[in-house]
């Protein structure tokens, strides 16, 4: 069993930037994928960035450029630094892991993100 907590959201006017965290608890952080999604009201949860336990990255069209996916294996986190943040990113980001690869089972609580002036 694993366990995600997200901290870092909040509301931030547009082109601002913030830094989302996770931290994960158990023993096989270091090869599980760490993946950030994102659900804004209305809309399916999406899939934001994604990092393998290797280091490689892969972003959603919508925020290449402007996010950041990294990780410390030491500390079992992972962070989303979100920058020139737009009103269209605003939703609950949700940290996801629990497999080398793709989706995993485990969800953090959610983190609200809201990007307004």
């Amino acid at each position: 069993q694993v366990q995600l907590v997200e901290s870092g959201g909040g509301l931030v006017q547009p082109g601002g930037s913030l830094k989302l965290s996770c931290v994960a608890s158990g023993n096989l952080f270091s090869i599980y994928a760490m993946n950030w999604y994102r659900q804004a009201p209305g809309k399916e949860r999406e899939l934001v960035a994604t990092i393998t336990s290797r280091g490689s990255t892969v972003y959603a069209d919508s925020v290449k450029g402007r996010f950041t996916i990294s990780r410390v294996d030491a500390k079992n986190t992972v962070h989303l630094e979100m920058n020139n943040l737009k009103p269209e990113d605003t939703a609950v980001y949700y940290c996801n892991s629990g497999r080398p690869f793709g989706i995993g089972p485990y969800w953090g609580q959610g983190t609200q993100v809201t990007v307004s002036s």
